[in-house]
């Protein structure tokens, strides 16, 4: 196997401006809409430039083309990548300099060097000398010492791999891990590529950061990276399944269901302005950074969850930075310091006030020990939840992975206005939203959300993806009616959901079209490279289909991920697959072997076992895409037999709008 490359800009400079994540990204863009048209020239810029979400709101293609006319005087010039890129970066400039939030490039004129916190780092490092101070594998590393940059030495050699399984036990595989002291090139990318795959399969968002940001040790992206992971960690107990006494900040029906829906962090803010209440602070906490400058807050929030340490010298003390060290030295009785400073309350530190918090939350919550014993309709909602809980995790990772601006914490609640649909769909068709036609959120008005929706429905219909009898108020609607658990509504969910699910297999099969004569791929020739890989090794193992119960045990997607590369599969862990332990055991080994080859999956080890078929083949494209991509010529991988129909038409059959097919499926399994 070779060693991560990347896409390569002749000019270094330019190639400077932009991480790898970041220009493969745009060179898909670009390849794409070269594909179409056959050609790029610079009359096709201005449209291009103002459907990327990057320029959105901000201008027109009038002024692009205005822009582009300084430097491009030659409207049926023909564009090559890296004018593309040049061309993208003056008009970026003329935004302000800013990168933003979402934005690709970091500046026009120089290299950008993002400023890092040493706080905020001296804070995570404290985390992981904490967590990491009993792991013998870790003696010759922690201490870290915060004061240096020994922590951006030491992430590639696995730390990160450590935090992601502290966060959510079991995540990776340790065994996948390439555990030699020297690791070789490859060796190393797969390492990255595990621990980068893992953290977007627990809900890190990591679109804007590659292996070779790691490897590098580039401080802001590693630093970003290890927040998500610790934030993942620390919020994990913020929700009604593992605390079922947060029931207690609900004072009526509406407001637990309202708290089955929240994302944790919201659920943190409500707890604490629960308590404010209680102990009769009068403002709202709304945020983590200005509301909490003063410290006022968090002196009636120690007072009333430790009243055996309250003062009120705290509350009289009027010098905020004072005030903030008297907070600290009463969160310290409490074993509750590690992540703040004075400084920090005082500048209002985002991310190191909600560790804080969280801190506070995990040490003591000061709920009561009744409301641990939900009423009996509590209890069925959150059993109805865990019967969709499955699908919507993978939904919701793999919409988070494809690093649209806004952040899903709740497929059920957050799709309802449009918006992040929209920006999904931009990610999967770029150039296929109009802007210019939708409303940004906060959306208070119901038939705003209705239009976003609408083209949301416009949009997938253009794609050929099968919408039958659904429209825009179904979306907006529909999932909230789906939260408050009316079974009516159950089937509009799962167009809804499968649609969007189909979106994966697209994004992923459609990547290999090249490889296929310009040919659509069917779920039938995935099957049948998968089999001829397997037997070309010498295996026996085979699958009739990707609902084939003898997937269970997981050798064959072993013996798949051996045929495509020989030395990544260590056949002395692998077991017979006969018991459920066993077939455990390989289904965990199945998902980090496949992370760290490279791809990107968000299944669970009980979706091999119980042979869920739409994961198994994703699994299996998953596979076949990466193996694709190591070849160095195009191959046709059809056989003259192979029936190569339309890929929408095929993953129809997977059922999107049919309940016969699933109960066909239950069918096969007796």
């Amino acid at each position: 196997m070779s060693s991560y490359v990347g896409v390569l800009v002749s000019d270094p400079w330019l190639q400077s401006q932009f991480t790898q994540v970041e220009l493969r990204n745009l060179k898909s863009k670009f390849v794409s809409t070269k594909t179409r048209s056959g050609r790029v020239t610079v009359k096709d810029l201005p449209p291009f430039l103002a459907n990327l979400k990057d320029f959105s709101g901000t201008f027109v293609e009038n002024e692009i083309k205005t822009i582009l006319d300084e430097s491009y005087p030659n409207r049926h010039e023909e564009v090559e990548f890296e004018t593309f890129l040049l061309a993208f970066l003056a008009v970026q400039s003329r935004k302000g300099g800013s990168k933003g939030a979402t934005s690709f490039l970091k500046t026009s004129t120089t290299t950008f060097h993002r400023a890092i916190s040493e706080s905020e780092k001296a804070s995570y490092i404290s985390h992981i000398n904490n967590y990491l101070r009993e792991d013998p594998l870790w003696n010759s590393y922690i201490p870290i010492n915060p004061a240096t940059d020994a922590l951006f030495d030491i992430v590639k050699d696995g730390v990160i791999f450590k935090l992601i399984n502290a966060a959510v036990p079991g995540t990776i595989d340790e065994r996948a891990i390439n555990m030699k002291k020297e690791l070789n090139p490859w060796e190393r990318t797969e390492n990255l590529s595990l621990c980068l795959n893992s953290a977007k399969a627990i809900g890190c968002t990591v679109v804007n950061i590659g292996t070779q940001d790691i490897a590098e040790g580039t401080p802001h992206l590693v630093l970003g990276l290890i927040f998500q992971i610790i934030k993942i960690q620390l919020l994990s107990d913020l929700n009604l399944k593992k605390t079922p006494q947060l029931v207690e900040l609900a004072e009526d029906n509406q407001d637990v269901e309202e708290l089955v829906g929240l994302a944790p962090e919201k659920i943190l803010l409500k707890w604490m302005n629960f308590h404010l209440k209680k102990a009769g602070y009068e403002k709202q906490v709304t945020n983590f950074s200005s509301d909490i400058k003063d410290g006022e807050a968090y002196a009636y929030l120690l007072n009333a969850l430790a009243p055996e340490h309250s003062t009120h010298v705290t509350l009289e003390t009027k010098d905020p930075s004072e005030r903030a060290k008297k907070v600290l030295e009463q969160a310290e009785k409490l074993d509750c310091k590690r992540y703040l400073s004075p400084e920090d309350i005082v500048e209002g530190s985002a991310n190191l006030n909600l560790a804080f918090v969280a801190q506070l939350f995990q040490h003591r919550n000061g709920l009561s020990e009744e409301s641990s014993n939900p009423p009996v309709s509590f209890a069925e909602m959150i059993t109805e939840d865990d019967e969709t809980s499955q699908e919507e995790r993978c939904f919701r990772l793999w919409l988070n992975s494809l690093g649209a601006a806004t952040y899903v914490d709740n497929v059920f609640e957050d799709v309802r206005n449009g918006w992040v649909l929209l920006e999904i769909l931009d990610k999967v068709s770029p150039g296929s939203v109009n802007w210019k036609h939708a409303n940004k959120p906060p959306i208070e008005i119901l038939f705003k959300k209705v239009e976003n929706c609408n083209q949301v429905i416009k949009i997938g219909k253009e794609l050929r993806l099968s919408l039958v009898n659904v429209a825009g108020n179904d979306i907006v609607q529909g999932n909230k009616k789906f939260i408050l658990g009316e079974i009516a509504l159950m089937k509009d969910h799962s167009v809804f959901h499968t649609v969007l699910m189909r979106y994966t297999m697209l994004q992923t099969l459609n990547s290999l079209k090249s490889h296929w004569q310009g040919k659509e791929i069917t779920e039938t020739d995935i099957l049948n490279w998968a089999n001829r890989k397997v037997k070309k090794m010498g295996r026996t193992s085979q699958a009739v289909s990707f609902k084939d119960k003898n997937l269970s045990n997981g050798i064959f997607f072993l013996e798949l991920l051996s045929a495509v590369e020989p030395r990544v599969v260590d056949w002395g862990l692998v077991t017979k697959g006969r018991t459920e332990e066993e077939k455990m055991l390989n289904a965990t080994y199945i998902i980090s072997v496949a992370r760290k080859l490279g791809c990107s999956i968000f299944l669970l080890p009980e979706d091999i076992i119980e042979v869920y078929q739409k994961m198994m083949l994703i699994l299996a494209a998953s596979i076949m895409n990466w193996s694709l991509q190591q070849q160095s010529d195009t191959e046709s991988w059809v056989s003259d037999d192979c029936d190569v129909s339309s890929l929408t038409e095929e993953i129809s059959i997977l059922s999107i709008d049919d309940g016969s097919s699933d109960a066909q499926n239950d069918e096969d399994v007796k």
